[in-house]
């Protein structure tokens, strides 16, 4: 009988710590931010929604060159290097409070991110045994779904109980602890086996064979932007913003319990039997937080969103991955990550215009289109290049 190999190797282990900081911090200010800048700084709904977009505008333009700089100076070098200046953009947030300020931070904070992710989900893909990169990369990918529920948790959890500079500290104090597992990553193995080319093309921006599936994908961060962006909005609005922490805890819950489950049918079956339930799940939930009107309603929609989130978006990184040769691992995760982010960030913006003239109910219906769109273009996908069942 063949040995499996080890996913959770020390390399491993120490790479999805690392993410996860880097995630959680991401997500409990994605949360956070909209209330503190109609509450504290009085800006509207749309310029709320702009400290996402503004963000991800800089981590777009900066995603498609990452590959290409992780090539030329390494990769743990430069993961070292941009959670360092990540870590002290995050300690700024405490400083800082004129909303111009503001959006200057968060666009230099984008450009350390982008870099940072693309440097961990690379090294990661490049320590997860060949034989086991379907499974590694989705239990890897966990890292960012984890952080999905656990930063807006623990973000609202210190508003609701202190205030917005206790949760900047916390938040600061949380990155130092997480990144330091950074320290433990070992030199790069399985990269730098040939030099780079000093001539730059356009493979040294995209990784052209995961476009399909990372522009399907951008249909998902687009809807998901309704959720990342406005949900405190949202349910301030509906009178229960002290139960949005459950809503990301139930959330959690679901997607945690899910997880082997639905990786054990994306490895024995293929992915259309965990993308195509998980779209529809998504879309549930979505119309089940359009028309909620009673905390069930709001916890079960978190269930649903929880449920078809956690299934989709590590199966589509994954098919990104391993869509590329292994030596553009790198590239393939920019390129996943370039359009996930740019979906983000045209979501977090249109998705404020719509919320602005029609209302958050016709927001999370309008949302739900995309999603949609998105179960189409995948089915046509699976059938042009016939994905393994």
């Amino acid at each position: 009988m063949k040995i499996k190999e080890p996913i959770w190797t020390k390399a491993f282990i120490s790479l999805f710590t690392t993410n996860f900081s880097i995630f959680i911090i991401f997500y409990g200010l994605v949360s956070a931010l909209p209330l503190y800048a109609t509450d504290v700084l009085l800006r509207s709904d749309e310029d709320a929604g702009l400290l996402m977009t503004i963000f991800l505008i800089s981590a777009i333009i900066t995603r498609p060159f990452s590959g290409k700089i992780l090539d030329l100076f390494g990769k743990r070098k430069i993961l070292w290097l941009t959670l360092f200046l990540y870590l002290i953009c995050t300690g700024l947030y405490y400083f800082v409070e004129p909303f111009g300020a503001l959006l200057v931070l968060r666009f230099i904070q984008g450009i350390f991110f982008s870099i940072a992710t693309t440097a961990s989900g690379s090294m990661a893909a490049d320590n997860i045994p060949i034989s086991r990169r379907g499974a590694g990369l989705g239990y890897f990918t966990m890292s960012t779904n984890l952080a999905v529920v656990i930063g807006p948790l623990v973000a609202l959890t210190l508003l609701q109980n202190f205030s917005y500079d206790v949760m900047f500290i916390s938040l600061t104090i949380l990155l130092i602890v997480g990144a330091a597992s950074a320290l433990l990553i070992p030199s790069d193995k399985k990269s730098g086996t040939s030099l780079p080319r000093s001539k730059f093309t356009w493979n040294d921006l995209f990784e052209k064979k995961a476009l399909p599936i990372a522009l399907i994908a951008s249909l998902v961060a687009f809807s998901y932007a309704s959720v990342l962006s406005y949900l405190s909005i949202y349910s301030q609005e509906k009178g229960v913003l002290h139960l949005t922490s459950s809503f990301f805890a139930v959330f959690a819950i679901v997607m945690l319990a899910s997880r082997p489950f639905t990786g054990r049918i994306f490895d024995e079956r293929g992915p259309k039997y965990i993308v195509i339930p998980g779209l529809v799940s998504f879309m549930i939930g979505l119309l089940l937080l359009a028309f909620m009107d009673s905390p069930f309603l709001f916890l079960l929609s978190g269930a649903f969103i929880g449920l078809g989130y956690g299934a989709v978006v590590p199966s589509f990184q994954t098919l990104a991955i391993q869509s590329a040769k292994h030596e553009r691992s790198g590239y393939a995760t920019a390129t996943f990550f370039t359009l996930f982010d740019t979906g983000l960030a045209i979501g977090s913006y249109i998705l404020g215009l719509v919320a602005t003239q029609l209302g958050y109910k016709s927001l999370y219906l309008f949302s739900i289109t995309f999603l949609v769109i998105a179960l189409v273009l995948f089915i046509l996908r699976v059938k042009k290049v016939q994905l393994p069942d």
